[in-house]
């Protein structure tokens, strides 16, 4: 028996069947159950000779994706699988904690896998700052930029994280609210959440707000049950705030549904922004104002970047940055 027999005992794709085998975590449990149950009934084993083999012809791209319910990333490696498939290039991909070190893993990776490219999707420069030299292959980090890193084989395509929190501060202010909490990520100063909360502190100054990042900020998972516990903190440090700012859409979910728990109303009696704008926010009722990224041009510009240096004898260093667009949405109301 073979995958593709299973895949069509099992009604499902050979892929999915394959990220089953491989315990990637975007299953269903529902179609997980449905191809075990064909997996057991035929006592299949994996060839896992075969299997190795395969890993060690180094013909596939490595796409690391850090954090597991992170939707912008899940739209952008659909997109980069795809735009891999019309290259006639073969890809796995891998998902990690937020809080795993993606370079040592992708090294590990460099020496049992052996992958022609590595893209990132997001990442902790500190661990490519004292980690990264030992990795040889050409790589690309999406949505984090490595420009100061001066790694010639790691390019990297950003969004200017800093405006676009300033921006988001500055459309709060311009509707009124002068009490606005933020909820992000990790503040360590190579992380992304340190750049938005860096455009927030400076669109504050710009408007001389007061703005005590202590009081007003709280930490969070990108996880909507992180991002509900976390906005129970902040709002009970600040019963009388009139807006939040989540640094991305998925923890803007798990903030309303924490609102909505305390009796209070969105917009009516608090304002929410996300950031990412992925496809959910706009199906939310009310519909989610948010940063909106370019999942396509990403996917499109990462792919690129890779395919060209994996070509190239030398690999050259690229850094972009990606327009973003502020989307007003129905989550913010005037006061």
């Amino acid at each position: 028996m073979t995958i593709k027999d299973i895949a069509r005992l099992s009604g499902c794709g050979v892929a999915t069947v394959s990220r089953v085998l491989n315990h990637h975590p975007d299953v269903s449990e529902e179609t997980r159950r449905k191809v075990m149950a064909v997996v057991e009934a035929h006592d299949f084993r994996p060839n896992t000779n075969a299997k190795h083999l395969k890993q060690q012809a180094g013909t596939s791209i490595a796409i690391l994706v850090k954090g597991t319910q992170n939707m912008l990333f899940a739209d952008i490696v659909e997109k980069v699988q795809a735009l891999l498939r019309d290259s006639d290039r073969d890809a796995a991909v891998y998902y990690l904690d937020e809080d795993a070190n993606e370079v040592a893993y992708a090294a590990q990776l460099c020496r049992e896998r052996k992958p022609l490219g590595i893209l990132f999707l997001g990442g902790d420069l500190e661990f490519f700052r004292s980690g990264f030299g030992q990795i040889g292959v050409p790589c690309v980090l999406l949505t984090n930029t490595a420009a100061d890193l001066g790694f010639e084989n790691l390019s990297s395509l950003t969004t200017d994280d800093e405006e676009a929190a300033a921006q988001v501060v500055d459309y709060l202010v311009e509707r009124g609210h002068r009490r606005i909490g933020v909820l992000g990520g990790n503040w360590a100063c190579s992380q992304i959440s340190f750049r938005r909360l860096q455009g927030c502190q400076k669109a504050f100054a710009r408007r001389g707000l007061p703005f005590d990042d202590q009081r007003q900020c709280e930490s969070s998972r990108y996880s909507m049950a992180d991002a509900y516990a976390a906005a129970g903190r902040l709002l009970d440090r600040n019963p009388d705030l009139t807006a939040i700012f989540a640094m991305s859409d998925v923890m803007a979910v798990g903030v309303i549904r924490a609102l909505r728990d305390r009796g209070k109303r969105v917009p009516e009696d608090i304002s929410v922004v996300g950031y990412d704008g992925v496809s959910m926010g706009d199906y939310l009722v009310p519909r989610l104002a948010t940063v909106r990224q370019d999942a396509q041009r990403f996917a499109e510009q990462g792919v690129d970047i890779l395919l060209r240096n994996i070509q190239l004898h030398t690999p050259k260093a690229v850094h972009r940055v990606v327009p973003f667009r502020l989307v007003e949405g129905e989550s913010v109301g005037a006061l």
